[in-house]
């Protein structure tokens, strides 16, 4: 299996990554994201970080670091897997377990970025939730507070994750320039 697990800051692209790899590479992509949207809808919460990260923390205690990437790979093998896809790509990785689990099955983590003002733009112009209506300064410290875990290794460690990537791509200008970068950096 051909596998890319997508890492990277808020804003920068991650999900882009994902669907231009399915849409034109015949890649099955997978969000975790909205799998943890899923379950909380399901357990009637709020769509937000808080509860996102709080359902992601409880997964990874209960069946593992990796335990959303298994569950990616689950959901691509009852796909149809190798036979129908390309390979798979899962993002948003947020926890080192994550990446450990994507390099034990052969894959690369790739780590995507760009300027905090370009990527708090994209995040106030998607609007996904009111949670995305905040300041300049309140994203800043949101993503400050997301690098680090908190002592429990079930806990999101983004730079953790951005310490073990293998490969990086910049996603500060168009559209087309960052189509080119993934084409460049992953086929």
């Amino acid at each position: 299996m051909k596998l890319f697990g997508v890492a990277g800051t808020n804003g920068s692209g991650k999900d882009t990554v994902g669907q231009i790899l399915a849409e034109q590479h015949n890649f099955l992509f997978i969000s975790v994201t909205d799998m943890l949207r899923a379950e909380a809808k399901k357990r009637g919460w709020a769509v937000e970080r808080e509860q996102l990260k709080t359902i992601s923390a409880e997964w990874r205690r209960e069946s593992g670091l990796g335990v959303l990437v298994d569950k990616a790979v689950a959901e691509y093998e009852k796909a149809g897997g190798d036979s129908k896809y390309t390979g798979l790509v899962i993002a948003s990785l947020r926890n080192p377990g994550e990446n450990d689990s994507v390099h034990k099955l052969g894959g690369k983590v790739v780590w995507v970025d760009a300027d905090p003002k370009v990527r708090f733009e994209r995040v106030s112009a998607r609007l996904r939730s009111a949670e995305d209506k905040k300041t300049f300064e309140q994203f800043l410290l949101e993503e400050q507070a997301e690098m680090q875990h908190s002592g429990d290794s079930a806990t999101l460690s983004i730079s953790g994750v951005k310490a073990t990537a293998d490969i990086f791509i910049k996603n500060n200008s168009t559209p087309e320039a960052f189509k080119d970068e993934i084409k460049k950096a992953l086929l």
